[in-house]
């Protein structure tokens, strides 16, 4: 049913292809958080993309191949957004392609991942436990919905897992990118990195 009011949005969901570094799901801190999840988002190439395969390519909210006009503005407007809105989405990061170290998919595929919407819809609705992290809230183990999943506990725990050494050279990679884009990234998302950088140098 079309209504011209809109509707309610109650989560955002940004994703990118990793191997390693980003955790299964993760939920921003607030809108600032998420926003700036979004502008650092990225992915591995395969072999349907240009270059060499398993390089790490920066893809804002996936639209950098799409925006008509400065990545930086269009970073503000999503700030801009948020500051007017009373009860914001919450706004989360996936990651279905995370291997282990014997460089197999840790998680099943396609057809298990509602069992991490249902944690993201319990977190909507308040009812969804999570554990603070240096990169967000975190779902433990027993926070998802892994009945009659087979999948070993270690793999699970992997898949959750936040490596600080892998993420202090994301943190770097961050920097930049937004260096890379000659100074037309909002203050807010600056604060966002240095704050993040912070909390793992505790």
């Amino acid at each position: 049913m079309e209504r011209g009011e809109g509707v309610p949005i109650s989560a955002i969901i940004f994703g990118g292809r990793r191997s390693d570094t980003m955790p299964l799901v993760f939920q921003a801190y607030d809108w600032e958080h998420g926003v700036y999840l979004g502008a650092t988002m990225a992915s591995e190439t395969t072999a349907a993309a240009t270059g060499a395969v398993g390089q790490v390519r920066r893809d804002p909210m996936a639209m950098l191949p799409f925006c008509g006009y400065n990545i930086g503005d269009y970073f503000r407007h999503w700030i801009g957004i948020g500051k007017r809105l009373t009860n914001p989405p919450l706004i989360f990061n996936v990651n279905w392609f995370r291997k282990g170290t014997d460089g197999r998919f840790l998680w099943p595929g396609f057809g298990e991942n509602m069992r991490v919407l249902k944690w993201i819809i319990d977190r909507c609705e308040e009812t969804g436990g999570a554990v603070k992290s240096p990169i967000g809230w975190l779902p433990s183990p027993h926070d998802l919905d892994l009945n009659e999943l087979d999948v070993q506990h270690k793999c699970i725990i992997e898949l959750l897992g936040v490596d600080h050494e892998q993420w202090q050279k994301e943190i770097a990679a961050h920097e930049k990118f937004f260096d890379s884009l000659g100074g037309v990234v909002p203050q807010e998302l600056m604060k966002k990195r240095e704050d993040l950088a912070a909390r793992f140098k505790l």
